[in-house]
C-alpha cells in the first residue's frame, strides 16, 4: 500500500485496547467517505489543454482519479494502522517486513527501493525490527562489504497473524461486489500501480528548487 513514509513510530500493545476500539474513528472514516461522494458530484475544473489537447476529457478523468484514490489511500491507512498497531509494530515495519517475505533475500539499497524511502530511512526501519528479533542481517553470498536482509521465524509468523487480519477485512468488503467486478479492480489496480511505479524516481528523490 503505498502508504505514510516518515520515520516509523512503535506502537506497543498494551495501550492498544483502547487505540482498538474505534466507534469515533469509524464515524470519522464515515464522514470522509460522505466528502468523497460530495466531491464526485461537483463539476471537475479543467486544468489544462484547450481546444488543442489530444484527449479534452484528460484533465477532469485525471483529477477524479487523484481525488477518488486519495480517499482510498487515506481511508486504508487509518484501517490499516488500526490493524497493524495491535501487534507492536509500525505500518511502515510491516511494509518493510512483508517486502523483505516477498522478495528477500534483499541488500538494505535494494529495499530503500522498492519501499521509496531513503537509505537512513529504510535503515531506522530495519533496526526496529532487528530489534524486535522480526529480521536479521546475514552475510551477503557473493560481497562481503554487503548485507542480506531476512525474515525471522517470528518475523514470518508476526506476517501471517497481521495478514490474516487484514485479509478478512478485505472479504467482507469484497462480498458486496460480483467475482467479475472483483476481479477487475484487482486488475486495473495493479495496472495503476505498475504505471505509477514507473515513473517514479528511485534514486533518492528530488526536491523543487525555489528560485
Amino acid at each position: 500500500m503505498p502508504l505514510d513514509h516518515t520515520a516509523p513510530r512503535t506502537y506497543h500493545s498494551a495501550p492498544m485496547v483502547a487505540m482498538c476500539n474505534h466507534r469515533p474513528r469509524i464515524r470519522a472514516v464515515a464522514n470522509g467517505m460522505e466528502t468523497l461522494s460530495r466531491n464526485r458530484a461537483q463539476p471537475l475544473p479543467v486544468l489544462g489543454g484547450g481546444e488543442d489537447a489530444i484527449d479534452p476529457g484528460l484533465d477532469a478523468d485525471a483529477l477524479a482519479l487523484h481525488r477518488a484514490l486519495s480517499e482510498l489511500i487515506r481511508v486504508y491507512q487509518f484501517r490499516d494502522r488500526d490493524r497493524i498497531c495491535c501487534h507492536d509494530i509500525s505500518v511502515a515495519q510491516f511494509d518493510a517486513l512483508e517486502t523483505i517475505l516477498r522478495s528477500g533475500p534483499l541488500t538494505l539499497n535494494a529495499l530503500a527501493a522498492r519501499l521509496y524511502l531513503d537509505k537512513s530511512t529504510a535503515s531506522r526501519v530495519v533496526d526496529a525490527l532487528q530489534r524486535k528479533g522480526y529480521v536479521e542481517r546475514k552475510e551477503h553470498p557473493s560481497d562481503r562489504r554487503a548485507l542480506h536482509l531476512e525474515a525471522t521465524p517470528a518475523g514470518r509468523e508476526l506476517h501471517r497473524r497481521i495478514e490474516a487480519d487484514i485479509l478478512a477485512q478485505e472479504r467482507r468488503l469484497l462480498e458486496e461486489f460480483s467475482p467479475e467486478v472483483r476481479q477487475s479492480m484487482a486488475r486495473l489496480i495493479e495496472k495503476l500501480a505498475r504505471a505509477a511505479a514507473s515513473r517514479i524516481d528511485t534514486s533518492g528523490g528530488t526536491c523543487c528548487i525555489m528560485l
